[in-house]
């Protein structure tokens, strides 16, 4: 039933109110909208909607489901999409530049497009990697009621009587390319046409689960509306819930800024470890917090992945996919156990309406499910991902150490100055067992855009190195590597980081248990070693590319590219 709003202070009253407003208001009678369509809220609706991959083809059904419920609370739903860059598909080339770069202008456009056409309200739809922190940004950015929705995730495929994600495939490749005979064209062939069986993001606690977990976490998603994977038609239950809840919010006044508090991002941080989750939630946590002047860098987010218990067994550290967590009980389901040892914060407030304690208040631990250990038995007392610093390191690193035996290495550098020419290294098997492969000039600057390195590593990993050899960079890796690597080394080598110093043979040392990374070169010569040093020209002088490396910081505050809450000077919320 209809009722009569008051749009005094939405920001919609700015191109529906008034008979100044009226070549505003033609256009909207021109796409059909009534006289009342136009005296109610205006929704964004955002999705992340494209062709590029099967992570990103669900969203626009997902979308349309929003909008009905928007409707049905009684508000004018307005879909529009943004980009995403596929990181499956950009993977292992140029294109990988454009991944990292991605997040900020799908965080851009989002609030271009809200401050253009002055919308009350946002739900945001996405599916892959970047696109979940972009648009989780942008809410936090503009602070108008706002509702998270993750896009789903792939089914697992099937290949020779087991489950097989992208990761496998990625691994066939390192197997295949050493010469691997269980691996052979044929069977590569028939695995890369298994692997991934239609719509959804990557089935493991990569990226993009990481993230979808995060955004339950903090409190801008339902509870458990990232459990079910794309496909399922019932996602659509959560899509519709989804828009009558941000209408909820509209009327209460609650924002993303009173929601995602330093107790929030505390939470987020704790699920992260607690699943094992992707080494790119440290960028991506930074990043939100700055959007909304809460202080969480690397530091912050390493000293909760610490002390927070490892309890989710899930690919790539452990043995199950997304869809297996869902079923398991997923967010839910882990919080529930986690909130028992006292390790979460039941007090912060979701978009629900209720606190973490109220939501969890008529979940019940399941002890039949095999997926979620009880968090008072962990799997490993200490989180799945750890902070590093030291001489080679001074403003940190990251590690995932979900899934590995042996947490110090110490060898010597084998340096490659980008990942291609160590790529080719590793394929030519021109690398020892013991040696720290170290790849340099990738970070968000010197790449430009912060590459992942997927491809290597899983190379390494399908010649059964592994475990055998350290990888050092200062870009990213993909949440599905697994193996000792280390990324966000910084400060990076463009900037003159000691990464940039390192030469082949010099001995590193690395200590994921007490989180220490040095660099065995003494400081004497680490000075005459910077005099001769200078930054790297890149390929990219221009375009957007040369634009972000210009404007980008450093990865330990989330490699943004603006000053955030620190300089705002006002809110869009209020305009």
């Amino acid at each position: 039933m209809s009722k009569t709003w008051d749009k005094s202070r939405l920001p919609s009253r700015h191109v529906t109110e008034g008979p100044s407003r009226a070549p505003q208001r033609s256009y909207y009678y021109a796409m059909g909208l009534s006289t009342k369509d136009i005296q109610k809220p205006f929704v964004g609706v955002a999705s992340c909607w494209n062709e590029a991959a099967p992570c990103n083809t669900a969203l626009m059904r997902q979308a349309h489901a929003v909008s009905e419920g928007v409707k049905e609370g009684d508000g004018t739903p307005r879909e529009f999409c943004t980009i995403t860059v596929t990181d499956g598909i950009a993977m292992g080339h140029e294109g990988m530049r454009s991944s990292l770069v991605s997040r900020e202008v799908i965080a851009d456009s989002v609030e271009l497009t809200m401050r253009g056409h002055s919308y009350d309200a946002l739900v945001g739809i996405a599916g892959c990697d970047k696109s979940l922190p972009g648009m989780m940004m942008a809410m936090l950015r503009l602070n108008v009621p706002s509702v998270f929705l993750y896009g789903g995730s792939i089914l697992p495929g099937r290949f020779e009587g087991r489950d097989v994600t992208v990761m496998d495939v990625f691994e066939a490749v390192g197997a295949h390319a050493a010469g691997d005979n269980q691996m052979s064209d044929e069977k590569l062939h028939a695995l890369e046409k298994l692997a991934c069986p239609g719509d959804g993001a990557c089935g493991g606690q990569f990226t993009a689960n990481t993230m979808a977990c995060v955004s339950e976490a903090i409190g801008l998603a339902l509870p458990l509306s990232s459990a079910l994977p794309a496909p399922y038609a019932n996602r659509d239950e959560y899509a519709v819930e989804s828009g009558k809840a941000v209408m909820r919010l509209i009327e209460s006044g609650l924002r993303p800024r009173d929601i995602c508090t330093r107790e929030a991002f505390e939470n987020a941080a704790i699920v992260v470890a607690a699943t094992g989750g992707s080494t790119n939630a440290a960028l991506h946590l930074p990043a939100m917090a700055n959007e909304c002047g809460v202080k969480f860098e690397l530091k912050d987010v390493a000293e909760i992945f610490q002390k927070t218990p490892y309890i989710a067994s899930l690919k790539p550290g452990g043995e199950y996919v997304a869809k297996d967590f869902g079923e398991a009980g997923g967010v839910p389901m882990l919080m529930k156990t986690l909130h028992e040892e006292g390790l979460i914060h039941g007090d912060c407030i979701t978009v629900t309406g209720k606190t973490w304690a109220e939501n969890l208040k008529d979940v019940t631990w399941n002890p039949e499910q095999k997926v979620i250990y009880p968090a008072s038995k962990p799997i490993t007392k200490t989180g799945g991902v750890v902070g590093l610093w030291g001489s080679l390191a001074p403003d940190g690193a990251i590690v995932k150490v979900a899934g590995l035996h042996n947490l110090k290495f110490r060898g010597p550098a084998r340096v490659f100055d980008g990942e291609a020419a160590c790529f080719e290294a590793v394929e030519k098997r021109q690398y020892k067992e013991g040696d720290v492969l170290v790849i340099r000039y990738e970070g968000s600057k010197g790449g430009p855009g912060m590459r992942e390195m997927l491809s290597t590593t899983a190379a390494l990993y399908g010649q059964g190195m592994g475990d055998k050899v350290a990888l050092i960079t200062d870009g990213r890796f993909s949440g599905a590597t697994r193996g000792f690597c280390i990324g966000h080394v910084g400060p990076e080598a463009q900037e003159g980081g000691p990464i940039g110093l390192v030469k082949d043979g010099d001995m590193i040392s690395i200590d994921a248990e007490n989180g220490t990374i040095d660099l065995e070169v003494s400081e004497a010569e680490l000075e005459q070693r910077r005099k001769a040093w200078s930054p790297k020209e890149t390929r990219y002088g221009s375009g957007a590319l040369a634009k972000f490396a210009k404007l980008v910081g450093p990865a330990h505050k989330g490699a943004v590219t603006h000053e955030g809450y620190a300089a705002e000077r006002h809110v869009y919320a209020d305009i």
